[in-house]
């Protein structure tokens, strides 16, 4: 089973778009950033007549740590679920797939994985959105794109 490039790319057939998460991100970057460069300020211009009390600085300190570990963490999660997309996307190689609307059905010859979801392609080139309302089964269709079910028993 191969495999392809992946890009970090938006996903195009996506409703919803990812440059809020994208954003958020950039945001508690700059807060992190600009957190640091406002406590060195403030100690650097501290009255030295009337310096900083202790406990205040103890709780600032212990603010950045948490602010720290927070963004650690969401980049320790968005690792997680680009791996677990991974997993998805190769599992779903082979398999026939539905779309919400049952417009499309086929079998997935390849998937490609945005930033923000996943497109299934199948083996005759109809693109397939990974979201709620799809059916995947284990079985081939009979035709790639065959939406009519002919069963007579």
């Amino acid at each position: 089973m191969a495999v392809d490039a992946i890009n970090s790319a938006t996903n195009p057939y996506a409703s919803g778009s990812s440059t809020t998460s994208t954003a958020d991100s950039s945001a508690a970057s700059l807060n992190y950033d600009n957190f640091i460069q406002l406590l060195i300020a403030q100690m650097k211009n501290q009255d030295p007549t009337d310096p900083m009390d202790a406990t205040e600085q103890v709780s600032q300190l212990a603010t950045f740590s948490q602010v720290e570990q927070s963004v650690k963490m969401n980049t320790n999660l968005s690792s997680l679920i680009q791996a677990n997309s991974f997993s998805q996307a190769s599992d779903m190689v082979g398999k026939t797939i539905t779309s919400a609307d049952d417009k499309v059905t086929g079998v997935v010859k390849e998937v490609e994985v945005y930033t923000d979801g996943l497109v299934a392609i199948t083996q005759a080139g109809d693109k397939v959105l990974i979201q709620p309302g799809i059916i995947i089964s284990n079985g081939t269709s009979s035709s790639d794109t065959s939406t009519d079910s002919d069963s007579s028993s």
